[in-house]
């Protein structure tokens, strides 16, 4: 009996405190769509799809080789694509989350993965299947960013639940 891939990707995780943040200002606009779980929202870097349990110990060597610089991050714009997903992204981005995104895609591709050809558009999903834009003013939330982790996307009777395999700090920032 072989045992099944898991669905892997790499993202920045948001602190409970912020994703309880985020869900208080979300739930004013209760109609938007199906909202995000809380324990669910986070940042993608790059998605895996299905891997082999055996490529986990690979994925891991590959972040903890990576020494990126933490940073913050200011997420201040909300918008939807036309697939109904509506998010919030950050109108800047900080020259460490393309840096951190840009090395840990070269360094998974140099290790033979295959990686989505898209480019990358960092946002953090609040709803799927929103009909359209809510006419509100965007929220500006502040998000320090400390770690990147690999997740394993996992169904359940209770729906997706992501599940850390892994964490990685992120270099201090330092004052000149």
């Amino acid at each position: 009996m072989t045992t099944p891939p898991l669905r892997l990707f790499f993202a920045l995780p948001l602190s409970p405190e912020l994703a309880a943040q985020i869900v208080t200002w979300r739930s004013q606009y209760p109609h938007a769509g199906k909202p995000v779980a809380e324990s669910n929202l986070h940042m993608t870097l790059s998605f895996l799809g299905a891997q082999p349990r055996g490529q986990v110990p690979v994925l891991e060597a590959i972040a903890a080789s990576l020494r990126p610089q933490a940073f913050t991050l200011c997420l201040d714009r909300l918008a939807r694509w036309k697939n109904g997903l509506l998010y919030l992204a950050p109108s800047q981005l900080p020259t460490e989350l393309t840096e951190l995104e840009h090395r840990l895609k070269e360094s998974l591709l140099a290790a033979g993965f295959t990686l989505e050809s898209r480019a990358f558009r960092p946002h953090l999903t609040l709803f799927r299947h929103c009909h359209s834009l809510p006419a509100i003013p965007p929220p500006t939330f502040d998000w320090p960013i400390s770690e990147f982790t690999l997740f394993a996307s996992e169904n359940t009777a209770k729906g997706t639940h992501y599940k850390a395999l892994g964490r990685w700090p992120l270099l201090p920032i330092t004052t000149t």
